[in-house]
């Protein structure tokens, strides 16, 4: 066994890799593009902000209209892994808070509701409230201990702590009144959202097996539940004149168990409630069709609340995401974007007549492997392209003359862009490093392939010119709600995975990335096909599929074939190796999933006391074979581990059985653990020795030359 050190890797890994993996670009160049993420804009869409990460470096970054030039608001200067994140403006645009610290992709808390210590600092990390420095010359400020933040229109912000939602009032930068509990709730507080006058906050009231819809009126008024029932209630939206507010309803956890191996449909409904009185009924009902279960992609239901009173949600009924529209009285949903393809972010104009998002479709070839932004009417209409071509937008918001998002292409990393009277256009002064390699890129070339039970796969070929045969490699993405694009990604985790591809591809490799079944972009089935994940790993014949692909390039050797990949992508690299070593010769995976059985019982807890089992022990035991850990007897490939033991989305305890397993056997494998890091890890320095660590083995076990 061999054990990559820090110091090793940092210091003389790179250093000794560069004569064997000379080429146009190194890897320090490709991976010193700056990200861009979380674009915002203030409700009358006169001014936006977003994220922008330099080197491990996180600031926010504010533009004003008409002019839109960018100004950075925040003063961080290390690469310390504190999260900035949920960027809020108030009402009329003038103060900007944000949270600084935590894991908000995380599936579970650490033990203690502790938050990320990635730099190993001997004091404990907070999460914590700040206010932007807007006005000229004035500096970034913390407010308090704090998450989740909501400002009113008169001033007040809320926030949650502990589950429990605070209360305060900012004056001047660094000062605020007195910060104190808004309410007791036996719930745990959730989706804070104040009325439009800023007189009420609504909330979700989350029970367990249940939810509620609350409003808060003041500390001298009960709290008034809106129409309380057995269901989960939640994504709240409030009526333009703030009388009403819509919300969207499951049912609540309870009845037979649901089978663990059979897919069963999560229906839900759309209700409307009177704020005053907290009567309600409901105006739409999903049907039982599996198609039609509650969205499980980026915003949900995605409902909103826009002019004319009438109510806008995200559907996949037809087997695609589409948008729909209906009177907030109640009749029948109109489609807004019908066609074969998925909507993703969706965001309403500052006069909410208009419904703006991005999609995988465009009048360019192979626009189902990008995301361009459109605009639809919300009472219904043609839809209307503020993005095309071959690259790709998304996140959308509305300006008040326009519509600004953040896009990229294959050669340029993701920056903020608008488009106003029709002609889009990428804002000044977000410089890109002098030495990013952005032209030596190649541009990634879009290709199916069959997998043995007949289905279509997709999937992106990085291929460099040049004679001889070359090793491949397989990239699988994790998720595995992802789709890898045809240029840069809109999430940090696959911008980082991309640079890589392109670094593999500049030295030695053909590289494939299988966008495989179960993952977003292909439609509903697609996303949820039968005997997948723990009920039977279907999607695995799609990265042996890729595999045979890339052995049949006449440029691949096909006896030199790896994979590497994170988080689901490593429970396929881990499958990968273990069924097929014959195949792939060799793998690195990133905190993947490596034994189904031990998950389902972590998540599910013991059995129940009811009498009724269900499926319960034939699940683990078609989870335990769905796994890894299963085929351990026939790997024989060498792999690389890297894993953060701080990880909130994959237990670090997966790494370790799985590790104790190939002991056992002699199979060779390293390690790179990194104390404290969290599943997508929050320094830039982490991941530039993962993916150095990553670099290096390929290329030591598969050959690689330039």
């Amino acid at each position: 066994m061999r054990i990559f050190g820090t110091a090793i890797i940092m210091g003389g890994l790179l250093a000794a890799a560069a004569p064997a993996l000379a080429a146009s670009f190194t890897l320090p160049q490709v991976l010193s593009y700056a990200f861009t993420s979380d674009l915002v804009a203030d409700r009358a869409g006169k001014r936006i902000a977003w994220v922008r990460i330099e080197n491990g470096v996180r600031n926010i970054w504010v533009a004003d209209g008409p002019g839109l030039v960018p100004r950075q608001v925040t003063q961080f200067t290390a690469d310390d892994g504190q999260e900035l994140t949920q960027l809020t403006f108030a009402p009329d645009g003038n103060i900007l808070v944000f949270v600084r610290g935590g894991d908000h992709d995380s599936n579970w808390p650490a033990a203690g509701n502790l938050q990320p210590n990635p730099v190993s600092a001997t004091t404990e990390p907070k999460i914590t409230l700040w206010r932007a420095g807007l006005a000229p010359g004035s500096k970034a400020a913390k407010i308090t201990e704090g998450d989740a933040p909501a400002l009113s229109a008169r001033g007040e912000l809320a926030f949650l702590r502990d589950g429990q939602v605070w209360l305060t009032r900012l004056k001047v930068i660094g000062e605020t009144d007195d910060v104190h509990r808004g309410f007791f709730d036996r719930g745990k507080d959730g989706r804070l959202t104040w009325s439009p006058d800023g007189a009420r906050l609504a909330f979700v009231s989350n029970r367990g097996d249940h939810s509620f819809i609350g409003v808060f009126s003041g500390p001298d008024k009960p709290l008034t539940w809106l129409a309380p029932s057995t269901g989960f209630d939640g994504d709240p939206v409030w009526s333009p004149a703030g009388a009403q507010i819509a919300f969207t309803r499951q049912p609540g956890r309870g009845g037979p168990p649901e089978p663990l191996l059979v897919q069963t449909p999560a229906p839900w409904a759309i209700w409307t409630a009177d704020v005053a009185s907290g009567a309600a009924s409901r105006i739409w009902a999903s049907g039982a069709a599996l198609r039609a279960s509650y969205p499980d992609v980026t915003g949900g239901a995605n409902l909103h609340w826009a002019a004319d009173d009438r109510l806008t949600f995200l559907s996949a009924a037809s087997n695609w995401q589409n948008l729909y529209s209906l009177p907030a009285t109640g009749g029948t949903a109109v489609p807004l974007t019908p066609g074969a393809f998925m909507v993703e972010h969706v965001a309403l104009s500052p006069d909410g007549k208009v419904l703006i998002y991005s999609a995988n479709t465009g009048a360019t070839k192979d626009d189902d492997g990008r995301r361009h932004v459109f605009r639809v009417p919300v009472a219904g209409g043609a839809p209307e392209a503020v993005t095309s071509g071959e690259s790709l937008e998304w996140s959308p918001v509305g300006l008040a003359d326009g519509t600004a998002w953040i896009g990229a292409t294959a050669q340029q990393p993701p920056q903020v862009g608008v488009t106003i009277a029709g002609a889009p256009r990428v804002l000044a002064g977000q410089t890109v490093p002098a030495a990013f390699p952005g032209k030596d890129l190649v541009v990634p070339k879009q290709v199916t392939f069959t997998a043995p039970d007949g289905l279509v796969v997709h999937g992106q070929l990085f291929e460099a010119s040049g004679g001889g045969k070359r090793p491949g490699v397989v990239f699988v993405h994790g998720g595995p709600p992802r789709q890898m694009l045809l240029g840069w990604s809109y999430m940090r985790y696959y911008s980082n995975a991309y640079a890589m591809n392109q670094y593999l591809a500049a030295h030695g490799f053909t590289v494939l990335s299988v966008n495989y079944r179960l993952g977003i972009g292909y439609g509903w089935d697609y996303q949820h096909p039968d005997k997948g994940g723990p009920a039977g790993s279907s999607e695995y014949q799609d990265v042996v599929a890729g595999a045979r692909f890339l052995q049949g390039l006449a440029s691949v050797d096909p006896a030199r074939i790896g994979i590497w990949g994170g988080s689901y992508g490593g429970l396929l690299t881990g499958l990968a190796l273990a069924r097929n070593s014959d195949i792939f010769k060799a793998g690195v995976d990133l905190h993947g999933v490596h034994d189904w059985s031990r998950i389902l019982a972590e998540e599910i807890g013991p059995p129940s006391a009811n009498f009724e089992k269900g499926d319960r022990e034939r699940a683990a035991e078609v989870a335990f074979k769905a796994s890894p850990v299963a085929d351990v007897a026939t790997w024989t490939s060498p792999v690389l581990f890297i894993h953060g033991d701080d990880d909130r989305n994959v237990r670090f305890n997966q790494t370790i059985d799985l590790v104790r397993r190939l002991d056992a056997r002699g199979v060779a494998y390293e390690e790179l653990v990194i104390p404290d890091e969290i599943h997508d890890f929050l320094r830039g320095a982490d991941w530039a020795k993962a993916d150095a660590a990553t670099a290096e083995f390929l290329t030591r076990k598969l050959g690689a030359k330039n």
